[in-house]
């Protein structure tokens, strides 16, 4: 007799983030932050790329770092539920007359096949694929702990949070539009930009019982396909205040915090990957939504600053050239 769950197809389905591919001018100075510092394990080399993962990620890598002469994020991957997802989603892009890429097998050390594409609005490099070898670690950095890939280290990063991308303000409504309603990410977060209450400035959104797996935010520039930060899970708050005491010590560069966000209620800390130049959040605590019917909060223009910085370095909720924003005949513009 067959299960019901072999019987009911629900579509294809984001589950998690995979991975980034980081592209570096200085590859050195960006395994000494990622893989000497922050603890990661330095699973493969293949070329010009060096493959990393977290503590407790069973996955062959979380972070791709690429040495090249731009530094610039190479893709943006998500894992899917089941195999069939990637062909299934591979149809869908195609319906909408999205051009899509196939990677095969391989191309990327450890994984299997997989899709590329330009998300609609935002022009990031999107990766989709179910298939991720799980090797073993060397001997000497086992945990005893099963579920854990390797032994804690350096400052001990868990695992990829999230990304946060930046489209402009003309797009930002399709950008995220387009991602609940094909990729299936929930809005669990968000504002509007207060002079334009029809336009998004920032959502929060996730596939999994996060706050936040993805979020995008309208740039002040009005520029698109531009990377904000990625984020690197730490176990508690602790971790992320010896990691700023250790961190600066190291001259690593800070932008803001330690603090903790309003939104998703973490401790966060953004610095600057020396290598690269890249931003880097290291994030602890935070919650967790259960609530099938989880009514997505808004925050408003008085509320909006505790939502980014409930305490610690203030973030500027409004720059000015997102305040400036205008409409016209064609659509919204910066001044």
């Amino acid at each position: 007799m067959s299960k019901f769950s072999d019987r009911y197809d629900p579509g294809p389905q984001i589950a998690q983030c995979g991975a980034i591919n980081l592209g570096t001018t200085d590859l050195e100075k960006s395994l000494f932050f990622f893989r000497d510092t922050l603890g990661m394990e330095e699973v493969e080399r293949r070329g010009n790329e060096v493959y990393l993962r977290c503590y407790q990620e069973l996955g062959h890598h979380s972070l791709v770092l690429t040495q090249q002469d731009e530094a610039m994020v190479n893709s943006y991957s998500f894992r899917v539920k089941r195999p069939q997802d990637v062909e299934l989603f591979h149809e869908e892009l195609k319906r909408q007359e999205i051009e899509v890429l196939e990677l095969a097998a391989g191309s990327v050390a450890g994984r299997g096949t997989a899709i590329r594409f330009l998300l609609p609005g935002g022009d990031h490099p999107f990766e989709l694929y179910h298939d991720i070898d799980k090797p073993m670690a060397p001997e000497a950095l086992r945990s005893r702990l099963l579920s854990n890939s390797s032994k804690r280290r350096g400052l001990a990063t868990r695992r990829i949070d999230h990304f946060n991308i930046q489209t402009s303000p003309e797009t930002i409504n399709q950008a995220e539009q387009w991602v609940r309603d094909t990729l299936g990410f929930k809005r669990r977060e968000f504002a509007h930009i207060p002079e334009h209450p029809d336009t998004i400035l920032a959502s929060w959104m996730s596939v999994t019982p996060q706050v936040h797996d993805l979020a995008i935010v309208a740039n002040p520039e009005g520029k698109k396909a531009q990377c904000h930060h990625v984020a690197f899970n730490m176990q508690d708050f602790s971790d992320v205040l010896s990691a700023a005491d250790t961190l600066k010590d190291l001259d690593v560069t800070f932008d803001v915090g330690p603090g903790k966000h309003g939104i998703g209620q973490a401790m966060y800390l953004y610095v600057f990957d020396p290598g690269s130049g890249h931003r880097v959040e290291l994030y602890a605590g935070g919650y967790l939504i259960f609530d099938p019917d989880w009514e997505a909060i808004e925050w408003k223009r008085e509320t909006f600053p505790d939502g980014l910085t409930y305490y610690g370095d203030t973030i500027d909720p409004f720059p000015p050239s997102i305040s400036a924003v205008t409409t016209n005949s064609a659509g919204l513009i910066l001044k």
